[in-house]
């Protein structure tokens, strides 16, 4: 008999109108991290996510030399460490992919070696083509040939030879991360660097949007001399203050709870502009006939006409993080679904198509893999124990469906404590707020 703790998923009995204020975005926050450390001086974040996943960065950046004051949760204050990062280190990701993929090309400016280890499911997961990359221009690399964790980096970086700065050949197939990591860190090294995505695909574009803006926001001037190139020039990297904005895709299950209910909730402060693809939700949400407005407090999204979901063809190949949510709604919609361009899902924190295929199946539905994504019939569902596979994204989809059939067990969904940390405790608080029905008298 499984001991691993079980949360009961509150089932919504009423007209749910819900208002939920969430983190700040993982993505951001780290990625901020990362330049803060690079920095000519001292940064400040507004508003960073305190969450599982950046705290392990701001761990690496204390064992790399850097100050980071974050006593005050509003503001934390990074101070980078003179002389450049410190070696003859250990890090630990634990589930981080940010922190096993963008901290490696930091560790090459260390004074000595810089080692990497984490969460045994992270192991599994591919760093292969950073690590590569690195070798490529003259760092050393030690990981026995797996490409995952555990590895050694250590520099110092050649000098490049006249021409320009080095070029490296990624192929970002697996993850758009990969190309994020090189590029976070590319002005700090001796001339800059150039890459260049050679794979077939390249997901989670948004993301490599959003790393670009965070780059040119601290004064990195990144060019783009074709649609899968980047070309970032050694320079400075300035010194930021920056408020970093809700996490979208952790307000996905909470826009999910509206359409699935039929209710109303609002996401407080909604930026009207942002590169993070958990805004492609609501192009989600219009597609199943649910409906999203934006307003002066946050985004407000509505259930669908008639209560009725629609079921989707959609192509989540720059949103992949969001498939267990729209997995679910999927699930409770009155028609059959195809969510496509996710292949590379299988090497998340677990293998998402693997586990959303098994735990529709336990719940009812019909489900099958795609080489490149997911069948999902809606059927009949019921109550069932839903595991989460340490993954946080497994512990939404469980709360989503839970939230429409009734007795849905979650296992350990303090998993979502990796991004989301209270989440059981923010969706219980959603879930229960109903209007008082009107009486007749």
């Amino acid at each position: 008999m499984s001991t691993v703790p079980t949360w009961a998923a509150p089932h919504v009995q009423g007209a749910l109108d819900a208002r939920v204020r969430v983190p700040g975005s993982k993505s951001l926050t780290n990625r901020w991290l990362v330049l803060a450390l690079l920095a000519d001086g001292p940064s400040t974040l507004r508003h960073p996510l305190h969450s599982d996943d950046s705290r392990r960065m701001v761990d690496a950046l204390r064992a790399l030399g850097a100050g980071v004051d974050d006593d005050d949760p509003a503001a934390w204050v990074v101070r980078p460490p003179w002389g450049g990062p410190r070696g003859d280190v250990d890090i630990d990701c634990g589930q981080a992919g940010t922190v096993m993929r963008f901290v490696p090309p930091v560790a090459v400016l260390a004074d000595g070696p810089v080692r990497f280890d984490g969460h045994p499911s992270a192991r599994a997961r591919p760093v292969g083509p950073v690590l590569q990359a690195l070798r490529d221009i003259g760092a050393s690399v030690l990981d026995e040939g797996r490409g995952t964790l555990p590895f050694t980096v250590e520099g110092p970086l050649p000098q490049a030879p006249a021409g320009g700065p080095p070029t490296v050949l990624v192929d970002a197939s697996a993850s758009s991360q990969f190309v994020s990591a090189l590029l976070l860190s590319a002005a700090a090294y001796p001339h800059g660097l150039r890459v260049q995505h050679t794979g077939p695909t390249l997901p989670s574009l948004p993301h490599l949007q959003m790393t670009v803006a965070t780059l040119r926001a601290a004064g990195v001037p990144v060019e783009q001399p074709g649609a899968a190139s980047w070309l970032v020039p050694a320079c400075p990297v300035r010194a930021l203050d920056v408020v970093v904005e809700p996490d979208l895709s952790s307000a996905a299950p909470f826009l999910a709870l509206a359409a699935a209910t039929g209710g109303r909730v609002l996401v407080a402060d909604w930026p009207a502009a942002t590169t993070q693809p958990g805004e492609r939700m609501r192009d989600v949400l219009a597609a199943m006939g649910a409906a999203t407005e934006l307003t002066a407090e946050g985004l407000l999204a509505t259930g669908a006409a008639g209560g009725r979901l629609a079921g989707v063809d959609f192509d989540l190949s720059e949103v992949g993080e969001l498939t267990p949510v729209v997995a679910a709604l999927c699930a409770l919609a009155g028609s059959p679904s195809t969510l496509r361009g996710i292949g590379h899902l299988r090497g998340h924190e677990t293998d998402r198509l693997a586990a959303l295929v098994a735990e529709l199946t336990r719940l009812g539905a019909r489900a099958r893999e795609l080489p490149d994504g997911l069948a999902i019939e809606p059927g009949p569902l019921t109550g069932c124990r839903v595991r989460t596979y340490h993954d946080h994204r497994m512990a939404m989809f469980g709360a989503v469906v839970g939230a429409v059939v009734p007795q849905v067990e979650v296992e350990d969904v303090a998993t979502a404590g990796k991004t989301f940390p209270g989440f059981d405790r923010a969706w219980e608080q959603a879930v229960g707020s109903v209007r008082p029905q009107s009486r007749a008298g």
